[in-house]
């Protein structure tokens, strides 16, 4: 099968022949029909720091899809071909305490799938049945392939209640402004989104009524009276892994305000602990989704009219796929989407 990899460490990805997967008992093969490029892919691609430490090559990459059910192994039960799917990215032990205890996201041995082990940027992918999600309604290709992300947005939007509370977001990249649009979605009375691109802001308002500041040239705080806040925002979802982000966000909290964090910064951050303290904060970290109660809430926000389709911004075939993530590192764009049926789209 066709499959984009990281063929040796170092930077540049590699579409290549590779043998198609394997099926034990446990296991589905999805023929991938969509996949969304990620942060973690681009990290991967140009081979920094972390990518350096973390992904041993070879290794095919990928882990936001959509595909189809093709076969199934002898102990699967409630998966079956002809079904599509997406796939939970986060691979778990199921055996340790937090496993047991059904808290699955919070496994200390999870393994990533496209960065530990081999992903969906390719015709076909493996994944245990367990980490397998049917869509049990119709649901546009593009959106299913971006399942992986909007479970991030979903996780961090309602990891505090926010019907009638003032909701900060730092950071408008994808899942900040799906975060946004789930933070309205859910009831949320005012919802201000940061950034310094004007590009970004201009697309977040096409997904959902918020208000947008750029923090290049605007305070966060120099939109409050206009909103009719006058003690600080309640809820805090800082998505930029930014420190001067974190910091700000922090200045800016109501007291008993909480944030919950999902950006993952490159280096040390220091913070002003002397105003958590004071202002009672809550700050709570954030990595991927809850197996698999974020799931049913994403379905069911589509379901009740959730529109995501304005953040799918650009779309490639396969055989583009330097062009694909030439655009995704640009920034000039929302979710970029690599279609696996055709090597080439207009």
């Amino acid at each position: 099968m066709k499959a984009l990899m990281k063929t040796t460490a170092g930077p540049g990805l590699a579409l290549t022949d590779v043998p198609t997967p394997e099926v034990g008992p446990e296991d589905v093969l999805i023929k991938v029909l969509r996949t969304g490029i990620c942060g973690t892919d681009l990290h991967i691609d140009t081979w920094d720091d972390w990518a350096a430490r973390t992904v041993s090559a070879p290794r095919v990459l990928g882990h936001e899809f959509v595909g189809e059910v093709v076969r199934t192994g002898s102990a699967v039960k409630d998966v079956k071909p002809g079904d599509t799917v997406s796939g939970e990215g986060h691979l778990v032990c199921g055996k340790c305490r937090n496993c047991m205890g059904g808290r699955r996201h919070l496994c200390i041995r999870t393994i990533g799938l496209g960065v530990h082990t081999d992903g969906a940027f390719a015709e076909y992918v493996k994944l245990p049945e367990s980490n397998v999600w049917v869509h049990r309604h119709e649901v546009d290709p593009d959106i299913a392939a971006i399942f992986d992300p909007f479970g991030n947005a979903v996780h961090t939007a309602l990891s505090f209640p926010v019907l009638n509370e003032d909701v900060l977001i730092t950071g408008a990249g994808p899942i900040g402004m799906m975060a946004a649009a789930v933070a309205r979605h859910a009831g949320a009375r005012n919802v201000v989104i940061t950034d310094v691109s004007d590009h970004r802001l201009d697309l977040v308002r096409k997904l959902c009524p918020v208000t947008t500041v750029n923090v290049g040239a605007t305070r966060i705080t120099d939109v409050m009276p206009e909103l009719g806040m006058s003690e600080g925002f309640d809820i805090g979802m800082e998505m930029s892994g930014r420190a001067d982000a974190l910091g700000d966000m922090v200045a800016a909290m109501s007291p008993g305000g909480r944030i919950a964090v999902l950006g993952l910064p490159a280096e040390q951050v220091s913070l002003d602990m002397a105003t958590v303290v004071t202002r009672m904060l809550t700050l709570r970290g954030i990595y991927g989704r809850e197996m698999y109660e974020t799931w049913y809430a994403m379905s069911v926000m589509l379901q009740s009219g959730l529109d995501l389709s304005p953040l799918i911004t650009h779309r490639f075939g396969f055989e583009q796929h330097a062009e694909a993530f030439a655009t995704a590192r640009s920034g000039q764009c929302g979710k970029v989407v690599i279609d696996w049926t055709r090597p080439v789209l207009p």
